[in-house]
């Protein structure tokens, strides 16, 4: 095997799990071919990730620029005679691409694990992760192992986790660096699901307490359609917090990779700080920590997902989401306890 197709489209979070399983390829086979077919929307991710050698970028969404079509891929993809295509994705969309690149062998997860059962029959082997599936409740591994536990089914031990996104330096991270003299906390709002954005007052009342006990100026992190919610955290932090510019995710990397802490519910930004080792407190309801939260035994996850009742669901089914269960002094608490057990960062 020396031609590898890696297929995970979106969404930013999930393109961040997949990274260990091109960097277990890279390991296991160092002068093979390993390109990914990702979205338009999630490519600047993928050119972080230096051990990835071609990025295909299909234009699958309306909102998105760049990238080719979904036919021109096709046609790319056959063009590449890859030996394997492993779908991380799940779905029929992804399936169809995998198969359709011509690699004899298509790699994807089982019935029980994929995200549109149809899938399936586009694979010519498959991964079952076993238990209960892709969103069942005895399921306690991370994401991440699950992608890496794929690999087994073409004969690879993946070993531990890696990362290896680039170290880089952005004029957006050096005006923070500014702004904070070097020492700062990211916090985060926004979230897709509106049922994973803790409220912006809570987060404010964090900042607050960060600046009084430990001189940190936090930074809001925002993207698309997310300001409103970042300034009204900034507004009630009473000068404890800045906004943070308008960024690229190589911003973000550079923001996260120097922070003392990050605060954030479950999404994108949340994972591309886990990956790069910054210290988290993650605040949690629909999702569940052991699948999605952070990686790092030393990270704290403040969750509600035990008594949560719509897990997976992007919207709250009741009056009052479980999320609003979760009380500034707990978090802060929580927030003490990560800061003690890495005080160099502080």
């Amino acid at each position: 095997m020396s031609r590898f197709l890696i297929v995970r489209l979106g969404a930013l979070g999930d393109v961040v799990h997949a990274i260990p399983v091109a960097a277990a390829l890279r390991r296991a086979f160092p002068d093979a071919r390993i390109d990914w077919l990702v979205s338009a929307k999630h490519r600047e991710m993928l050119d972080l990730v230096p051990i990835i050698d071609r990025r295909l970028v299909i234009n699958d969404r309306s909102d998105a620029s760049g990238g080719t079509s979904l036919l021109s891929a096709i046609r790319e993809l056959r063009q590449s005679r890859y030996d394997v295509a492993l779908d991380l994705q799940g779905l029929i969309k992804s399936a169809v691409l995998a198969r359709a690149s011509g690699a004899p062998r298509v790699v994807g997860f089982s019935s029980r694990y994929v995200r549109e059962r149809p899938a399936r029959l586009l694979y010519t082997s498959a991964y079952d992760p076993g238990r209960g599936g892709l969103f069942d409740g005895r399921e306690t591994r991370h994401v991440v192992d699950i992608n890496l536990g794929m690999l087994g089914v073409l004969g690879i031990t993946p070993g531990p986790a890696s990362f290896p996104i680039e170290d880089v330096d952005t004029e957006a991270a050096r005006v923070v660096r500014q702004q904070t003299v070097g020492r700062y906390a990211l916090l985060n709002p926004g979230a897709a699901w509106p049922n994973k954005r803790w409220p912006p007052v809570r987060l404010a009342a964090i900042a607050t307490a960060l600046h009084e006990r430990h001189g940190l100026r936090s930074v809001v992190l925002w993207g698309p359609g997310e300001e409103p919610l970042a300034a009204a955290v900034v507004a009630g932090a009473t000068g404890s917090a800045l906004l943070s510019p308008r960024s690229t995710i190589a911003d973000l990397v550079a923001l996260a990779r120097r922070a003392a802490l990050m605060v954030s519910g479950d999404t994108g930004p949340t994972h591309i700080a886990a990956a790069l080792g910054t210290p988290i407190v993650g605040i949690y309801g629909p999702t569940r920590p052991a699948r999605n939260g952070p990686l790092s035994p030393r990270d704290i996850t403040v969750s509600r997902d035990a008594v949560c009742q719509c897990h997976h669901l992007r919207r709250c089914r009741l009056d009052r989401m479980c999320l609003l269960d979760i009380e500034v002094a707990e978090v802060l608490d929580a927030v003490e306890r990560r800061l003690s057990a890495e005080p160099s960062r502080v």
